[in-house]
């Protein structure tokens, strides 16, 4: 039988609508807040525009998917982020808040892990940039300790019975990143195609690696 673990001792399961992309009232007034600090003049749009510009799009999930592609074609370099996750990265020039206190949690053929924030919405912004929605809303929060296969079927993801599902919980002091399982048919791919592969769900454990024939449907390789 399957089973499911969880990162640490203190979740509680709450019954929730499954509405994901709702906004939840930390983020009503944290978007209140930064209308007035804009309107006060505290705060310059363009500086904002330009920080959150940069975690959207230029980092994203980008640095993530070239840790784990370089962990899939470096044992040397897998072997550092389980020794120490947090200086593994930075060798490849990731570092800055949110990032300092990293752990990399690997699935494998018999185990899926799955990340979650369960008091708010701790996230590794150096290599994964903004979290989604969906990461920081009550019911995710909830269901992913209480539920989590039923979480993953619902974004898609079906995993073999005996898989045993383990759910980490991050906080102000640690922050993980799932390293996917390598898809099949990729040996002989560089280092930038593996990258491609790399989804921010897969990172999270809500999603998997894409295949190569994927990647290529949606003209990534």
């Amino acid at each position: 039988m399957a089973g499911e673990e969880h990162g640490n001792g203190h979740h509680r399961g709450h019954d929730h609508d499954h509405d994901y992309s709702e906004l939840d009232e930390t983020e009503l007034r944290v978007r209140a807040l930064e209308s007035l600090l804009i309107e006060k003049g505290y705060v310059d749009p363009a500086a904002l525009d330009e920080l959150i510009e940069t975690y959207e799009t230029r980092v994203g999930p980008r640095n993530g998917a070239a840790v784990v592609a370089r962990a899939w074609s470096d044992p040397a370099f897998m072997q550092a982020l389980r020794n120490n996750a947090t200086a593994a990265i930075a060798t490849l020039g990731f570092t800055g808040r949110q990032g300092e206190h990293m752990v990399a949690v690997e699935n494998t053929a018999n185990t899926h892990n799955m990340v979650v924030c369960t008091l708010c919405s701790c996230y590794p912004w150096p290599v994964l940039g903004l979290p989604p929605v969906w990461y920081k809303s009550p019911p995710y929060r909830a269901r992913a300790v209480s539920d989590p296969r039923g979480v993953l079927t619902e974004f898609g993801v079906t995993l073999p019975q005996g898989t045993n599902i383990r759910v980490w919980d991050s906080t102000a002091e640690v922050r993980y990143l799932v390293i996917p399982m390598r898809p099949d048919g990729t040996e002989e791919m560089r280092e930038e195609q593996l990258a491609t592969l790399v989804t921010r769900d897969s990172m999270i454990g809500t999603g998997l690696a894409l295949t190569p024939d994927k990647a290529r449907a949606q003209g990534l390789l």
